[in-house]
């Protein structure tokens, strides 16, 4: 009996080894990984461009752009008719995010996140959401920054972000001003949330880390 339970003990004992160490190595990757630049000479216009914004809730990002600008217009993308409440349509902002589905859909707030639901994300999901927030045009804080790009990158951003969305019906969001979409890509612990956020990011032609996994990741070039 003894000698099982010792057995018990060392196994487990191991296992949180593992554990320390893969953490260890995957947060030393992201975090030299992140201060790495992707389109190194990339410089915001000088005059002119389209303002967008980038926000972070303190472990998730998201791109905050408006409705209607160089020829994109989100309006048509995200109808007045998908929110709980079609009166916040009447804002003139859109924050999309990118992130799992059962994540998102439950964990309304950080105190409903279970450790089931952190490590099924984690281990990897092909169900991915889209959150999109309606919104009025944001104030710069330590929280949300403003990026200034050309319109011609702007609607590469607009595009890539078009084809994050899969086929499907809206999702009712948390509140009146929100609602979830069918997304395409598969989420996991080296695919994240922030790193769609990058990767958006550098397909438009942004200044970014090659991976991002974390909030910061995103947040520090801005």
């Amino acid at each position: 009996m003894k000698r099982g339970l010792k057995r018990i003990a060392t196994i487990a004992a191991r296992m949180l080894g593992v554990f320390a160490i893969v953490t260890f190595v995957y947060l030393l990757a992201g975090t030299a990984l992140s201060t790495i630049p992707r389109n190194r000479d990339w410089q915001p216009p000088t005059t002119g461009g389209v303002t967008v914004w980038i926000e972070d809730n303190g472990v998730h990002t998201g791109i905050v752009m408006p409705k209607v600008a160089a020829g994109i217009d989100w309006r048509r993308d995200f109808p007045a008719a998908d929110l709980p409440d079609p009166r916040y349509a009447a804002n003139d902002h859109v924050a999309v995010g990118w992130g799992e589905r059962n994540f998102f859909l439950g964990t309304p707030t950080w105190s409903d996140v279970r450790p089931a639901t952190v490590v099924h994300a984690a281990f990897g999901s092909d169900e991915t959401l889209l959150h999109v927030e309606h919104i009025p045009r944001p104030q710069v804080t330590k929280d949300v920054r403003a990026v200034v790009l050309r319109p011609d990158e702007y609607r590469r951003l607009a595009a890539v972000i078009r084809a994050s969305r899969a086929s499907g019906v809206a999702v009712r969001g948390y509140a009146g001003y929100d609602a979830f979409y069918p997304a395409s890509g598969r989420y996991d612990a080296i695919r994240t949330c922030n790193a769609w956020t990058g990767n958006r990011l550098a397909e438009a032609g942004v200044r970014i880390g090659w991976w991002t996994p974390f909030s910061a990741s995103v947040m520090q070039w801005f």
